[in-house]
């Protein structure tokens, strides 16, 4: 199959959607699909990848509130392509602009929207769930439901990443809603990448022993990462034991977090680390892995941190949460920050060597990226055939 995808949500230095197209057209070739990304950039090129796979650059402009990325301003111009590249399947990769554009496109071939974003966790939620119920906060953001539900009605398929999100979604009345899983780089993130040494230089770093914990935390400075609470719930969870937090990353937030630091020698604020392979030594170092947003549809965070024989401390909504259920570790209530201290505090007294090895038994099963593709193309090819044969 040819498949297109028209991305709006990837940018050139990095993020989750980027790596997720980048392994689809490594991976989409050598499964017999063609693979062509439509792209809002900086000029109009064409970038070959291998020999089943290119990227369509479009000439956009930025976004006001966050310039790594761009839009599609002109739906004309997105159409024009899909016309000419004749695809058997096309893929929207944002719930916003984006996928309207690609529903209105008049041509017969089937399309899915990719749910790489769930905004209302990332936003509605987030913002009004201390004051109000979330049947409250649905009912006052019914206009986002009505798009939702217009888009399940214009796409064949919306895939979705966890369980959750295609329970909230078919409950507020989109249709065509499944739940499939991604997954990590294979050959990566493993336990046996665990450096006694590193993992003393990164306490070293935090003024601690190595007798202290270690907890890890890897993402961007940005408000749906819920670093303040995770920075104060590790500060509260110190007073009963050594603990150091690492967090990797960088963001607009940065000022605000070395805040919420204040000169706290235990907690280090490094920047992210590009090396997937040296990455992956970090994590299997630690002795677990904290995060703190419960907005991500898959969460690659937890999951390579999982594949790394990592306890896990993340929250009981969102991607994580089903990481979680692969793994071993503890959960925690969204936005508590007393929880998440408990849950420091419980992985403690559980024994953390313990869930270090069942973390550890578990590592192996953790889905890969690959498996993703070989059934998304599968239920494509499948899909594709239903439709042609009703026609």
């Amino acid at each position: 199959m040819k498949i297109v995808d028209v991305c709006a949500f990837y940018a050139p230095h990095g993020g989750g959607v980027k790596t997720y197209v980048e392994r689809k057209m490594a991976l989409g070739p050598g499964l017999g699909h063609e693979i062509v990304l439509v792209v809002p950039s900086d000029a109009n090129r064409v970038e070959r990848r291998g020999s089943g796979a290119r990227i369509i650059h479009v000439k956009a402009p930025r976004l006001i509130f966050d310039h790594r990325y761009r839009y599609f301003d002109d739906p004309k111009i997105v159409h024009d392509i899909l016309d000419h590249e004749a695809p058997d399947f096309v893929e929207a990769s944002s719930p916003w602009r984006t996928a309207n554009i690609v529903a209105d496109w008049h041509g017969s071939a089937p399309r899915a929207l990719i749910m790489h974003a769930d905004p209302l966790s990332a936003y509605a939620y987030r913002w009004l769930g201390g004051i109000a119920r979330r049947h409250t906060i649905d009912r006052g953001f019914d206009l986002f439901w009505q798009h939702l539900r217009r888009l399940g009605a214009k796409y064949d398929l919306t895939v979705a990443a966890n369980r959750d999100l295609t329970e909230r979604l078919t409950k507020g009345g989109m249709a065509g809603v499944v739940t499939l899983p991604m997954g990590i780089e294979s050959g990566i993130f493993s336990p046996d990448h665990r450096d006694p040494e590193l993992r003393r230089d990164l306490l070293a770093r935090c003024a601690l022993n190595e007798g202290a914990t270690l907890l890890l935390g890897v993402g961007r400075h940005s408000a749906e990462k819920r670093w303040p609470m995770i920075i104060e719930a590790c500060i509260a969870a110190s007073h009963q034991r050594p603990l150091g937090l690492v967090i990797i990353g960088d963001g607009r937030n940065r000022s605000q977090l070395m805040r919420h630091v204040g000169g706290n020698p235990h907690i280090q604020l490094l920047a992210p680390v590009r090396d997937r392979r040296t990455l992956a030594r970090v994590v299997a170092s630690s002795d677990a892995l904290i995060h703190g947003c419960e907005a991500e549809t898959f969460g690659m965070v937890a999951a390579e941190a999982a594949a790394s024989g990592l306890p896990l401390i993340v929250p009981n909504e969102g991607g994580a949460s089903a990481i979680l259920a692969m793994g071993a570790g503890m959960g925690f209530s969204s936005g508590d920050v007393h929880s998440v201290t408990g849950a420091i505090d419980r992985l403690h007294v559980s024994g953390l060597s313990r869930t270090r090895r069942v973390a550890r038994s578990k590592a192996a099963s953790i889905p890969t990226i690959g498996q993703h593709f070989v059934s998304l193309f599968a239920r494509y090819e499948g899909l594709a055939r239903r439709l042609a044969q009703a026609a």
